[in-house]
């Protein structure tokens, strides 16, 4: 049996670890939507931010008082 090492899959593992945006440890990895114009994967305090700055309403967000 034959491991192969894939250096892309590693670097896409370890991007994981830190949001794009506030560079803090991710738990839950969201993905960005495209008009953001984020590369990478962000937490979800930063995803719930940008749903509300880029979407302006009513919405319903949990654990809002972690801000």
């Amino acid at each position: 049996m034959f491991f192969i090492y894939n250096e892309k899959n590693q670097n896409d593992l370890k991007s994981k670890d830190k949001c794009e945006v506030c560079s803090e440890k991710i738990e839950t990895p969201f993905n960005p939507m495209k008009e953001w114009g984020i590369e990478g994967s962000i937490c979800g305090k930063c995803y719930s931010k940008k749903i509300n700055e880029f979407y302006p309403g009513e919405h319903t967000r949990v654990n809002k008082h972690l801000d």
